[in-house]
């Protein structure tokens, strides 16, 4: 069923044609509140682009430092390559059992001044220096930053502890980064997850506000790795109760067995789904929720979307465990100079900022709650099944039967054309 898995390296900067036409949540029925953007991503934000450089290398039982390997990097650049302007701001950490650099200075001034890049938790050190050295060779006029990189666990999946990321493969993500369709799933950062149980990863999507609402466009892109199947609700519905599960096993047993958590692995039974943990245990992961907008707000605004994010995540059915790294940032397009931060030009010129009232702010928040909720659907839907290192397992959320269980709660719609 799960087949070897061949020694490969990828690299996906955007998704081609062939990626744009894998099903996604809206394709398989699964009913969401809200308008989309044209690609239901958050490069519908206009001047965002997103790349990824993704690891596949090996299989079999774990060999520290030298795999399997199943990790990568994503990049996310708030006004593309070739517009250094910095953008304002906004963070919150829903659950702080997890990592994101960089944060202090966007606490403290509002400003982010760099590109976002997500990883898995191992290799946080050589992405942060990799994306000062990118800034370094193409900003002359300035010498220092503190880049912004968040991480969740690719474990058990990915020999997490090997140090695979290179400096090359963040240099990758962040040069092939481009406008246009995102893709989602085992992709960058996102491969080795595993997101509410099943394989996940990489997800986005956006909301278009009404132009009553001033027509505005909220985009998502999340690295999903947290959660438990036996929580997760899609549409409302508990889907997981009801698909046949079975928790931590492998198509190989080792001699002595594997374990994780305490518990010995079992061989995978092809008749059911393997999902990363036992129903009655807490999934010991993150999730890094990158929320874009290109309505004028201000810092303080932005953290109050960035906090909308966990409000998405209790839609699934998310509570922010103990053991997860619940990390949201948010930031805006507008307002293009108003703030440079550590390298504005005129720091004796008072800036000009465009402001929406709070009560404006209603049509945003909700966008962003809806967007958080489908990005976290799609990253499950576009997940593969995964074997890893040791031979762990984990399978991707099953198209028929989650639409199985939709219709028969009422809940399928027609598939978005």
């Amino acid at each position: 069923m799960y087949g070897r898995i061949l020694a490969l390296v990828i690299m996906c900067t955007f998704a081609s044609p062939s990626l744009a036409a894998e099903p996604r949540a809206r394709d398989l029925g699964v009913p969401f509140d809200g308008s989309p953007g044209p690609l239901n991503a958050i490069t519908d934000v206009a001047g965002v682009e997103v790349g990824f450089k993704s690891l596949v290398t090996g299989d079999g039982p774990l060999l520290r430092g030298k795999g399997p390997v199943r990790t990568g990097v994503t990049a996310i650049l708030p006004r593309g390559k070739t517009d250094a302007r910095s953008v304002f701001a906004g963070y919150f950490a829903g659950n702080g059992n997890g990592d994101m650099t960089g944060t202090h200075w966007v606490d403290e001034s509002g400003v982010l001044e760099t590109p976002i890049l997500i990883t898995g938790t191992g290799s946080v050190g050589v992405v942060r220096d990799a994306a000062f050295k990118w800034l370094t060779e193409r900003r002359r006029d300035a010498f220092f930053w503190y880049p912004v990189v968040g991480e969740t666990a690719d474990v058990p999946l990915h020999d997490m502890g090997g140090h695979h990321v290179t400096t090359k493969d963040a240099l990758d993500a962040l040069d092939g980064a481009r406008p246009g369709p995102v893709a989602e799933g085992n992709v960058g950062g996102g491969v080795g997850m595993v997101c509410n149980g099943f394989k996940g990863g990489t997800g986005t999507a956006s909301r278009r506000l009404s132009a009553q609402a001033g027509g505005y466009t909220v985009g998502v892109l999340v690295q999903c790795n947290y959660g438990s199947a036996h929580g997760l609700r899609i549409a409302g519905i508990h889907v997981a109760r009801e698909m046949k599960l079975q928790p931590h096993c492998v198509t190989k047993l080792t001699s002595p067995p594997q374990s994780i958590f305490g518990q010995t692995a079992q061989l995978c039974d092809p008749k059911l789904l393997a999902i990363a943990d036992a129903p009655d245990r807490e999934h010991r992961g993150s999730i890094i929720i990158v929320i874009a907008t290109d309505a004028p707000l201000t810092p303080d605004q932005l953290k109050r979307l960035a906090r909308r994010g966990a409000v998405g995540l209790g839609r699934l059915g998310g509570y922010e465990a103990n053991g997860s790294g619940d990390i949201f940032i948010a930031f805006s397009t507008a307002n293009p100079d108003a703030d440079d931060g550590n390298w504005e030009a005129d720091p004796s010129k008072p800036a000009a900022i465009s402001r929406l009232t709070s009560e404006a702010m209603n049509p945003l928040l909700e966008a962003t709650v809806q967007s958080v909720e489908e990005a976290v659907v799609n990253a499950m839907v576009a997940a593969r099944t995964m074997t890893g290192a040791d031979y762990w397992t984990v399978s991707a959320m099953p198209h028929d039967q989650l639409q199985q269980v939709l219709r028969a709660h009422g809940m399928l719609v027609p598939p978005a054309r």
